[in-house]
C-alpha cells in the first residue's frame, strides 16, 4: 500500500487517520500544526509526537510539497512558480505582495476544460483535477518558503485566491478539504473573507459551496448578455446569465461578503463599449449586490484578442460608477514575467483537443439597438 500524502488530509480527516493507527484526535491536530504552521515534512522532527506514532507515520504516510521547476520574480516583486505535477503535467503559482496584504493565486487543475477565449490557460486544454494536495502544497511551499527567505516566522500569505489554472468548482471534491486547511485555525487561519473561489459559473457547485465551505465568490462574467458570453465563456451555453445570477443571489444568504465579485476581462471591440457598460447595470440594478473587477486583457498570440484602452477602460468604468456600483480596475502584476491574469498556461498534456477547436476564428458581434446579432466569419 502506498503511502498517504498527509497534505490531502483536512484536520477532520487527518483525525480519521490517526484513528486508524489508533491515535487519538489530539495528535491529529498537533500533526496537522506541525505541517501546515511549521512547514514540517520529517516526522522525526515533530517532538511532542509520541515516539511511537513517529514510527507508524514513517511507514505510512509521507508529507510531499510539489517539485519545483521554476521559479520567476518580476520587477514589482510579484512571484510565479512552476510546479511539476507529474505525466508531463506542470501548473503555476503566483505570490503578490502589497503594502496591506499578500496574495497567492492558486490552481486548482492542469488546464482547464472551459475554453474561454481570452484565458491562455483554456487555449493549453485539460490533463487533470489536481488532488487536495497538491492544491494546498501550493500554499505550503508559498508560506514556508518565503519565511525563510524573508526570516520571518508570523504568517506571509494573508490572501488567497483560486484564479490560477482550472475551474475550482469543476474540482470540487478536492477544493472544498483544501479550502477547509486554509481558514483551520490549526492550519493557515484564513478568514474566509479572505478566501475567495473564482468561478465560469458552475451553477450547481455554487449551491453546493454556499452549503458547504462558503468563502467569497468571484464570477467571470465578461459579457453582458448571453449571445456574447456564449462566444466568450462556452459555459455559459449550459448556465446562461439569468441561471447564474439566480445563483449568486442565493449564495450571499450564507457568503462572508455581502457582495459577489464580478470579474469582466476587458477586450478591445468586443465587450467595452459604453452600450455593454449600460446593458451590465441594466443587468444587475435592484437585483444582486456586486462589485465590478475590470481586468485589463493580457494579450497572447492564440487568442486574436486585443486589449481595450486605458482610456475606454476608465470610461466604462466611469458609467459603472455613475449608476452607482462600485468599480475597480485591476492593475496588472507581474505581466513581465507571465504571471498577470489570464496569463498562466503551465504545461498541459491535453486530453481535449483545445488547441484544434479553439483555433477556428471567434464569430464576431455585431451590436445594434442594445441587440446582439452574430456575423459569419468573412472567408
Amino acid at each position: 500500500m502506498s503511502a498517504a500524502n498527509l497534505l490531502d488530509f483536512d484536520l477532520d480527516g487527518l483525525a480519521a487517520f490517526c484513528e486508524q493507527l489508533g491515535e487519538k484526535r489530539f495528535r491529529a491536530t498537533q500533526l496537522f500544526r506541525w505541517i501546515h504552521q511549521r512547514g514540517a515534512t520529517d516526522f522525526t522532527q515533530m517532538s511532542d509526537l509520541a515516539k511511537s506514532l513517529r514510527s507508524k507515520l514513517q511507514s505510512v504516510a509521507t508529507i510531499q510539497p510539489l517539485s519545483i521547476i521554476s521559479e520567476h520574480v518580476s520587477a514589482d516583486g510579484t512571484i510565479k512558480w512552476l510546479f511539476d505535477v507529474g505525466a508531463g503535467n506542470a501548473v503555476e503559482s503566483v505570490y503578490i505582495p502589497e503594502d496591506d496584504r499578500a496574495t497567492l493565486c492558486i490552481s486548482s487543475q492542469a488546464g482547464c476544460a472551459v475554453g474561454c477565449r481570452f484565458c491562455s490557460t483554456g487555449h493549453q486544454g485539460f490533463s487533470r483535477n489536481l488532488t487536495t494536495g497538491e492544491i494546498v502544497a501550493q500554499l505550503w511551499h508559498a508560506e514556508h518558503s518565503l519565511r525563510k527567505r524573508l526570516g520571518r516566522t508570523d504568517r506571509i500569505v494573508s490572501n488567497v485566491v483560486m484564479m490560477g489554472m482550472g475551474e475550482p468548482l469543476q474540482n470540487y471534491s478536492a477544493l472544498v478539504p483544501a479550502l477547509r486547511i486554509m481558514l483551520d485555525d490549526h492550519g493557515y487561519g484564513l478568514s474566509r473573507r479572505r478566501v475567495t473561489v473564482s468561478t465560469s459559473g458552475v451553477v450547481p457547485m455554487i449551491e453546493r459551496l454556499k452549503n458547504d465551505c462558503p468563502v467569497a465568490l468571484a464570477v467571470s462574467l465578461h459579457a453582458p448578455n448571453d449571445a456574447l458570453r456564449d462566444e466568450l465563456v462556452p459555459l455559459n451555453r449550459k448556465y446562461p446569465i439569468d441561471e447564474l445570477l439566480r445563483a449568486c443571489s442565493d449564495y450571499l444568504t450564507a457568503a462572508p461578503r455581502d457582495f459577489i465579485t464580478f470579474e469582466y476581462c476587458m477586450l478591445d471591440g468586443v465587450n467595452d463599449t459604453d452600450e455593454h457598460a449600460r446593458q451590465l447595470i441594466a443587468l444587475v440594478r435592484n437585483r444582486i449586490s456586486c462589485k465590478f473587477n475590470l481586468i485589463p486583457f493580457n494579450p497572447f498570440p492564440q487568442s486574436g484578442l486585443r486589449r481595450s484602452n486605458m482610456d475606454r477602460v476608465h470610461a466604462f468604468a466611469g458609467i459603472l460608477l455613475d449608476a452607482g456600483i462600485v468599480t475597480t480596475v485591476r492593475k496588472t502584476r507581474g505581466d513581465d514575467i507571465d504571471a498577470a491574469c489570464g496569463q498562466l498556461a503551465g504545461e498541459v498534456q491535453d486530453r481535449t483537443n483545445a488547441r484544434d477547436r479553439m483555433t477556428r476564428q471567434p464569430i464576431p458581434v455585431t451590436w445594434v439597438a442594445g441587440a446582439a446579432r452574430s456575423t459569419p466569419p468573412s472567408n
